[in-house]
């Protein structure tokens, strides 16, 4: 879905105003960046959280040249699925007896 297509949903299901669904899609998205930033993470109940993770610094290769390069520690957001979204996507397996 685009940014307007969500928009439009969101101002059908809440019985808004586009001008008000993308506000709130807005503050949403400038609320959880500024959680992420300040308490590395944000939970969208239902849906997952996302979490800032600090990789470590390691070796890697020049997929080019074949040499050993060293890639420096950084910060990274990644998201996660909440378990209850995974299932409804994704139903689990049934373990057979």
């Amino acid at each position: 879905m685009t940014q307007s297509q969500i928009v439009q949903t969101l101002a059908d299901k809440c019985q808004v105003t586009k001008k008000v669904a993308h506000a709130m899609l807005t503050s949403l998205t400038a609320t959880a960046i500024a959680e992420v930033k300040k308490n590395g993470v944000f939970v969208v109940p239902g849906l997952g959280r996302l979490v800032r993770v600090d990789r470590k610094a390691r070796m890697g290769r020049n997929p080019a040249t074949g040499q050993a390069i060293k890639i420096p520690a950084k910060k990274v957001v990644k998201f996660r699925v909440a378990k209850a979204a995974k299932d409804a996507i994704v139903p689990p397996k049934v373990k057979k007896a």
